[in-house]
């Protein structure tokens, strides 16, 4: 029984696909009702309508999930939203959005479905963070922010629970062929790297927790770009404003 929030397209759409396709049982998360009902038609998902930017629904998604299917066994949260402009002009009730969605809902749903997990001595928590989460983009800062969130809790979360049975695992992908740049206000006008395809996303996300992969940045090149940040930051940095 695997839960995936951001269910009703994108990313979150072809996980569920992906991971019916292998057999599992899905719960498909989603704001949008009719999409969300979509897509559980054509996968066979159940379908489970939440908006986590609402504070009480993350608990409470993860409350209904337990009580009408018994069990959680992963976790999958693909949930996302970004915003691309000059902080100082950032709206601020969008600004709490962004946390709210891309860090806070993914650390409360971890928060409530875990016990079971650990009771059971097996299950897993897949976060899809970002590469902005591990390099930073200009314009981007809060989307960045809660994306290295992520990446931190994942981390600090797979110390917490070693040996329990429970992987926590974190995909970093970079531009996804979505509908995320036009939702974020500023359409994708770069040339390289070109988008990848959400399918190609989804059996990442899935061969991640099969194989309980802690740490996969898609595609494999673009890790090349937080270890030079790592190594020489100010190398990086010059890299980073000539390249945008």
């Amino acid at each position: 029984m695997v839960l995936v929030t951001g269910a009703s397209a994108g990313i979150g759409a072809a996980v569920a696909a992906e991971l019916a396709a292998r057999g599992a049982v899905v719960l498909a998360a989603g704001r949008d009702p009719a999409a969300t009902e979509r897509v559980a038609e054509r996968t066979g998902a159940h379908a489970l309508v939440a908006d986590l930017t609402d504070p009480d629904a993350p608990s409470a998604l993860a409350a209904r999930a337990v009580n009408e299917h018994g069990r959680v066994d992963a976790l999958v949260a693909s949930a996302g939203m970004g915003w691309r402009g000059s902080l100082a002009e950032m709206p601020v009730d969008t600004l709490d959005q962004l946390i709210a969605l891309n860090l806070r809902a993914p650390l409360v749903l971890s928060r409530a479905l875990l016990p079971g997990m650990l009771a059971r001595g097996r299950g897993h928590v897949m976060l899809l963070a970002s590469i902005a989460g591990l390099t930073g983009v200009a314009s981007e800062s809060v989307y960045a922010a809660t994306k290295a969130g992520l990446v931190v809790f994942a981390e600090s979360l797979r110390l917490e629970i070693a040996g329990s049975g429970v992987g926590v695992g974190v995909v970093s992908p970079g531009a996804v062929a979505t509908g995320f740049f036009d939702r974020r206000g500023a359409p994708y006008d770069r040339r390289f790297p070109r988008p990848i395809r959400p399918a190609l996303v989804a059996r990442t996300v899935v061969d991640a927790i099969e194989r309980d992969r802690t740490d996969v940045v898609l595609p494999r090149w673009l890790g090349v770009a937080p270890r030079v940040r790592a190594l020489a930051p100010r190398t990086y940095r010059r890299l980073a404003r000539r390249l945008g």
